[in-house]
């Protein structure tokens, strides 16, 4: 029942609830009803389970709001109590312009190395595997780098995410409070450069796909970090990477959001669920659907002509 229906019967039901004093009086009229007007209750063990069933749902959705009404309390009182450790923190106020940007530079390339030797690790971690995989079917073996729960990566100088249509770009700089005026930004249709005027670009290389530029922002973020999205070009297509050159991630293992999903038409949804279906198949060493298609179509035509022998044949 979609949102719409569950509230259209609620001036209704107020009313009930208000004539009957509370919750205990309008279920008293609601199973009255279902006792006097149906044959609801001529079956109790179904009657029972029904009712089990609504009650473990709305305890469920209720036991949810709860748990996000405390998530979000906590990472309030979080954020606040970082403000206030950061505010008593500052022993120091850095007055001179030349001193702060030296900081802020230092602080982004500290930064910057430990991704790198995450990355690093990551690699290794790569190659482990790959080697403990000779042998096994080419579907089994790792393709790349494991991806984020965003089906992303986070490299040195930059962090992507994406979702079939769209990719989101996370470019930390070495300055604070950065301006617009400050940054030398160029997207192109299969080119991208970020980075701080008058210094060595922090990002500009060729994109793994073409995206529809005149689509495609930019803005800036706590003033510290460029997030730019990007529009793809081909929206049936799942990036590697974002720069041509950087260490892949495995296809195999990115998961879409089902709400990604149900904002897709109905023809679009249908091929990506067949993509991800494929892609779990392939790294389970099964087969895919065209690979199944194909399968029956064989063992169909085997039995419609048993006088052959294909005792001696080898299907790929």
């Amino acid at each position: 029942m979609s949102a719409a229906d569950d509230t259209r019967f609620d001036g209704m039901l107020m009313a009930i609830a208000q004539q009957q004093d509370g919750i205990d009086g309008i279920l008293s009229v609601f199973f009255s009803f279902l006792n006097r007007k149906t044959d609801f209750f001529s079956q109790p063990d179904m009657a029972r389970a029904s009712i089990d069933k609504a009650m473990s749902r709305y305890v469920a959705l209720a036991e949810d709001r709860k748990r996000k009404a405390a998530a979000e309390a906590e990472a309030e009182a979080e954020r606040k109590r970082r403000a206030a450790a950061a505010e008593e923190s500052r022993v120091e106020v850095i007055e001179d312009e030349e001193e702060v940007e030296k900081a802020a530079a230092k602080a982004a390339a500290e930064a910057a190395r430990k991704r790198q030797e995450e990355l690093e690790r990551k690699q290794r971690e790569l190659e482990e595997e790959k080697k403990k995989a000779e042998g096994d079917e080419e579907a089994n073996k790792p393709q790349g780098l494991p991806p984020t729960s965003t089906n992303g990566f986070e490299y040195a100088n930059y962090s992507f995410s994406q979702s079939l249509q769209e990719v989101e770009v996370r470019v930390p700089l070495p300055i604070k409070g950065a301006k617009g005026k400050q940054l030398d930004v160029e997207m192109k249709q299969q080119h991208l450069k970020v980075g701080v005027k008058g210094k060595e670009p922090i990002v500009d290389g060729d994109l793994f796909a073409r995206i529809k530029v005149e689509d495609c922002l930019w803005t800036i973020e706590d003033g510290c970090v460029v997030v730019l999205t990007l529009y793809k070009l081909n929206n049936m297509e799942w990036w590697r990477t974002v720069i041509v050159g950087d260490p892949e991630i495995d296809l195999q293992k990115v998961v879409p959001e089902n709400s990604k999903l149900d904002d897709l038409d109905a023809d679009t949804r249908q091929t990506v669920e067949k993509m991800m279906y494929d892609q779990r198949q392939k790294s389970m060493g099964l087969p895919t659907s065209e690979e199944q298609k194909k399968q029956d179509m064989l063992k169909k035509f085997m039995e419609a002509h048993p006088e052959m022998d294909f005792s001696q044949a080898k299907f790929m």
